[in-house]
């Protein structure tokens, strides 16, 4: 059952999750990621029902995070490769890995991130400007371009 749409809501989390909000969908991207492109690949790795793989698949082709490419004619198959908009939600799935190996994992972190550096790395939100860490207690919301006012006040910093 499909949730509700959050899509009204003038808010970029809001807006991402209308996307990839659905369960699955960022655990498909996260397989696109680590070089899984065909469809029996990931729905073998995730175990997940074909017509939800389908489903979320369609989902991203539509939205132009996964772009569809025919590998073989006689049988027509295809492959799945992020594009631009795909490979950017890299960033969030490393955070979700971060918050999950902090949080989640009993037995420790299930895979590590090996930096080109050739170092381990933890993903970590930093500030564009000075490097500094983006934590909440270094932040406030204030009114960006996009903001009005008929979507309500801002959230209490």
């Amino acid at each position: 059952m499909k949730r509700t749409s959050v899509a009204h809501l003038n808010c970029s989390v809001a807006q991402t999750l209308d996307v990839v909000g659905e369960w699955w969908t960022l655990l498909v991207v996260r397989n696109l990621m680590f070089g899984q492109r065909r469809f029996e690949a990931i729905q073998g790795d995730l175990g997940i029902a074909r017509n939800i793989l389908s489903d979320r698949l369609g989902t991203l082709v539509e939205h132009g995070i996964v772009d569809r490419v025919k590998y073989q004619d006689h049988p027509e198959r295809f492959e799945y490769r992020l594009t631009d908009k795909g490979r950017d939600l890299f960033p969030v799935v490393a955070a979700l890995m971060a918050w999950g190996d902090k949080w989640a994992a009993p037995l420790g972190k299930p895979i590590d991130l090996v930096h080109s550096c050739g170092h381990v790395a933890t993903p970590t939100v930093v500030c564009d400007h000075c490097g500094g860490a983006l934590e909440l207690r270094s932040v406030k919301a204030t009114g960006g371009p996009g903001w009005t006012r008929a979507g309500g006040d801002l959230p209490a910093t």
